[in-house]
């Protein structure tokens, strides 16, 4: 059989599932793409709020306060901050909540390491590690 026969018998599209030009064949729709079960901000919005409830808070400071963390760059402790977080938490619940809260700096230290040298670490605020 000549090459110029053989040619002919090839179809002119792959044969193969999932195949176009050598490259794979992309779906018309995605499911997950376009038609997403609930509606993005409103899914951020109730994660937003669930994170924010006083239950769930009041389990983040037992565990800050367990951690017995050093102050960060504000310089307050676990006890200041909580007589601070008294009067500023409504304000910073409504920047998380319109998400302009910008966290504090990080303390940055060093700790001496087991088998010589420094290691830095960084220590942040009380606020911004129960958030």
């Amino acid at each position: 059989m000549s090459m110029l026969n053989a040619m002919r018998q090839k179809s002119a599209i792959a044969e193969r599932a999932g195949v176009a030009d050598g490259e794979a064949v992309r779906d018309p729709v995605s499911d997950e793409a376009a038609n997403p079960r609930q509606d993005t901000e409103s899914t951020g919005s109730a994660l937003l709020g669930t994170v924010l409830t006083r239950e769930n808070l009041q389990r983040a400071w037992k565990r800050v306060k367990a951690n017995k963390g050093a102050a960060g760059v504000d310089g307050l402790d676990i006890e200041q901050a909580a007589r601070h977080l008294v009067t500023a938490w409504p304000t910073i619940r409504d920047q998380l909540r319109r998400g302009t809260y910008r966290p504090s700096p990080v303390r940055r230290v060093t700790i001496p390491k087991p088998g010589g040298g420094e290691r830095e670490l960084g220590i942040p605020t009380v606020t911004d590690r129960l958030i």
